[in-house]
C-alpha cells in the first residue's frame, strides 16, 4: 500500500518567510510512521534562523515511530474531549470517524503558540485532476466590505481564484474571490505554486467553492473551509521542488 506523505511547514516570525520543513511518511492503516528533514530546513536554518524541533534534534537523520509522533498528534483535538463532535462538524466530518491524519489534512494543525502548519502532499489522478480543501487564510486582513460579503457565504457558494503577483508578504500570492468580485482572502502558501501551474496549463478548469462556513464562536482560522478541483499536465508532479526534498539520511532512529 502506498504512504500518506505529509508535509511540516514553518514560518519565521521575523522575516515571515515561509518553507517546508519536514516531511511525514504514514503507512496506511497506521502503525508505522517515518518523519525527515527537508532541504526547506537546511534554506530556514541558513538564512532565518530555523533550529531542529526538540523531538528531532538531529537533521540528518530520519526518525521512525509505530505511533504517530506526538508534534502531530498533539495537533487536533482527541476524540474524549469536550466539543469533539461540534470540532469534526466544523471540518466537515460530522457523522464520521475520521482518523488523527484525515483531521490533520484538513485542520492543519495550528498553534497560537508556534510557527507551524501541517498539510498533505496534494495527489492527482491518472487524468492529472486533484483535490484540495483548507480554511480560508487571511480573510481579517481583507477590507470591512470584504469581511461583510464573508458573513454572507453560503455552502456550496462558487468562487473564484486569480493570481496575485505584487503581494507584499510573498510577491505571488493566489487570491479567492466571490462571484460579485469581492477579494475574501487567499489560498495557503503551500498551494500558490502548483496552483499557479494548473491555472497556466488549464485556464478556466480549476474549480472553487465554499464547503462549510462557520460563523462565530468557531475560531477564526476555521471559519471558510473551501474546495478546489483542477489539473495538471499528465507529466507534472505536485510539492516536489528542492524545498520539498528529503535530506539525505544515513541513519534511522526508532522512537517508541
Amino acid at each position: 500500500m502506498n504512504d500518506r506523505i505529509f508535509f511540516l511547514g514553518w514560518q519565521s516570525r521575523a522575516s515571515r518567510a515561509w518553507f517546508p520543513i519536514g516531511r511525514l511518511d504514514a503507512a496506511m492503516g497506521g502503525g508505522s510512521y517515518e518523519f525527515g528533514y527537508t532541504r526547506g530546513a537546511l534554506k530556514a536554518a541558513r538564512n532565518h534562523g530555523f533550529e531542529p524541533l526538540y523531538d528531532f534534534p538531529d537533521m540528518d537523520r530520519r526518525y521512525h515511530s509505530e505511533e504517530l509522533f506526538p508534534l502531530f498528534k498533539n495537533r487536533i483535538m482527541t476524540p474524549g474531549r469536550h466539543g469533539f463532535q461540534e470540532y469534526l462538524k466544523l471540518l466537515d466530518f460530522e457523522g464520521m470517524k475520521p482518523d488523527p491524519l484525515e483531521i490533520l489534512a484538513v485542520d492543519g494543525g495550528y498553534r497560537a503558540t508556534d510557527a507551524y502548519q501541517v498539510f498533505p502532499k496534494i495527489s492527482k489522478d491518472a487524468n492529472g485532476c486533484f483535490q484540495s480543501r483548507f480554511f480560508l487564510h487571511g480573510w481579517r486582513h481583507t477590507n470591512e466590505a470584504a469581511r461583510a460579503r464573508l458573513e454572507k457565504l453560503v455552502a456550496g457558494e462558487n468562487l473564484y481564484v486569480t493570481v496575485e503577483l505584487t503581494n507584499p508578504k510573498t510577491n505571488t500570492a493566489v487570491q479567492i474571490q466571490t462571484e460579485d468580485y469581492q477579494m475574501i482572502g487567499w489560498a495557503p502558501r503551500y498551494l500558490v505554486h502548483d496552483l499557479v501551474h494548473a491555472m497556466a496549463h488549464s485556464p478556466g478548469v480549476l474549480k472553487c467553492k465554499v464547503v462549510r462556513f462557520n460563523p462565530m464562536p468557531a475560531p477564526s482560522k476555521q471559519r471558510v473551509l473551501i474546495e478546489l478541483c483542477g489539473q495538471w499536465p499528465k507529466d507534472y508532479s505536485p510539492m516536489e521542488g528542492t524545498d520539498f526534498e528529503l535530506i539525505h539520511a544515513n541513519e534511522v532512529s526508532l522512537i517508541r
